[in-house]
């Protein structure tokens, strides 16, 4: 810890008190879940900040940055660290901007439009949202934990995206407004496309302040799970859900065995042996739901009216990347990808990554509306790891077949298959934060303009 640091921060928010130098309370806020990669574990173990600042104001936000910028010090964003891929871990120390406090719902418009600070987590905006008859168009499954900020810099899509889209999609973020890294850091709002240049760039071009967010009307939810005997009846069944119109849906997640057997808080849902859907339609089409499920061979091990995040069972929490985290809990040597299969030709890529990689590879497939409207079966599968070679066939091997992948296994921008072909998160890190201070290392494509920085 820099004493000096700590001293002239301290002096830069209301309370002192917020500049967090325990070195224990540190280490844990210099963390995300990067950890459900094997090779993110080795890169990230033991990096640290040497410091937190707990902001909660544009005017603390600008401060901290301003005198960062002249003294040459790192500054690396966190929301509530639920990130997989390491975007919150300081890789050259430095402080850490803790925004988790920075988390007021300022207005939520009769247009939907939610204006918020980026700390807010995103079941609160959902409960807020609801009081006024709007909710998320889509959320992650951390989504209890998980602030809007955070999921704006790292996040993609979620519960919501089989009818919405993801983050990038349908306008869903109407405007963002972030502070720069400069000499006099500048409040500079970005709206329409202008959003794409701040979206998914881990931190690394601006301090995210203030979040213009469109939401959707809100829909009386229902859960359901079905059970089929083969993966090949469940995604034919759950592919007919997905891609008509004539349901209203906010999930449609497939799951190969044995990934329901890692369920283990929810074991009176699963049938061993058999493939497993995960739904959320609209309450008045649930016994619409259960026939056609019947008369296509399924059967129904759940169904019931959703009553928000404190639901038993909370079917969302073992989707998306939660799915991930119960597979390592049953066994460490699991990890996984995140894919897009194409919606023609996904079982053609289904049977050739079975026929290469038999059980090293088990489908869970999370449909999700692209930008162009068709709703396509992306997908995170488990996988087990036993060396980095073998991972890297086997994502250069789903390339080969037509089968896009964001690999979660590298720590920067560019690699997790997010990044821009136009590089417009490039340029405006070049524009907002020339001397690469913010998350350095973190966009891999960047050079400082100058590096005269003390700990870089």
């Amino acid at each position: 810890m820099n004493p000096d640091l700590a001293a002239a921060l301290s002096g830069l928010v209301a309370d002192p008190d917020r500049v967090l130098t325990n070195p224990q309370v540190v280490e844990r806020l210099s963390r995300d879940f990067y950890w459900y990669s094997p090779i993110l574990r080795k890169q990230l173990d033991g990096k640290s900040a040497d410091l937190v600042v707990q902001v909660m104001s544009v005017d603390e936000v600008r401060d901290c940055l301003r005198y960062c910028f002249a003294n040459g010090v790192p500054v690396t964003a966190r929301g509530s660290g639920t990130g997989n891929y390491g975007q919150a871990v300081p890789l050259h120390g430095g402080v850490v901007l803790d925004l988790s406090r920075f988390d007021a719902i300022e207005a939520i418009g009769s247009d939907g439009v939610a204006i918020c600070q980026p700390g807010v987590r995103l079941a609160a905006l959902e409960t807020a949202a609801g009081n006024l008859g709007w909710e998320l168009r889509c959320y992650p499954s951390t989504v209890v934990k998980a602030s809007l900020g955070g999921f704006l810099a790292g996040g993609s899509g979620g519960i919501g995206s089989v009818t919405h889209g993801g983050l990038r999609d349908f306008g869903t973020v109407q405007a963002i407004e972030l502070i720069t890294m400069e000499d006099e850091p500048r409040l500079v709002k970005h709206e329409g496309d202008a959003v794409h240049e701040i979206l998914h760039a881990w931190g690394t071009n601006g301090i995210i302040t203030r979040i213009w967010f469109r939401l959707a009307p809100k829909v009386r939810w229902a859960q359901c799970a079905v059970a089929f005997d083969s993966f090949d009846t469940a995604y034919t069944f759950s592919e007919r859900i997905a891609v008509s119109n004539e349901w209203m849906k906010r999930l449609v997640t497939t799951f190969e065995w044995p990934i329901p057997g890692f369920f283990s808080p929810i074991r009176s849902l699963v049938r061993e042996g058999k493939a497993l859907i995960f739904f959320m339609v609209a309450l008045d089409q649930l016994d619409q739901l259960q026939d056609a499920a019947k008369l296509a061979g399924g059967e129904i091990t759940h169904a019931g009216a959703f009553e928000g995040f404190r639901a038993t069972p909370l079917l969302s929490d073992f989707t998306w990347n939660h799915t991930t985290l119960w597979a390592i809990r049953t066994d460490g040597a699991y990890t996984y990808l995140q894919c897009g299969f194409d919606p023609v030709g996904a079982r053609t890529q289904f049977a050739r990554l079975k026929e290469r990689f038999g059980d090293e590879i088990l489908f869970h497939i999370e449909f999700m509306k692209r930008g162009d409207g068709v709703v396509i079966p992306g997908a995170i599968p488990v996988v087990r790891f036993t060396t980095e070679t073998k991972l890297n066939e086997m994502v250069d091997f789903c390339r080969q077949i037509g089968v896009s992948v964001a690999n979660p296994h590298v720590n920067n921008v560019e690699g997790g298959g997010r990044y821009r072909e136009d590089n417009v998160q490039l340029l405006a890190k070049q524009r907002y934060d020339s001397r690469g201070l913010l998350n350095p290392g973190k966009m891999a494509t960047f050079s400082p303009a100058f590096a005269s920085t003390k700990n870089l």
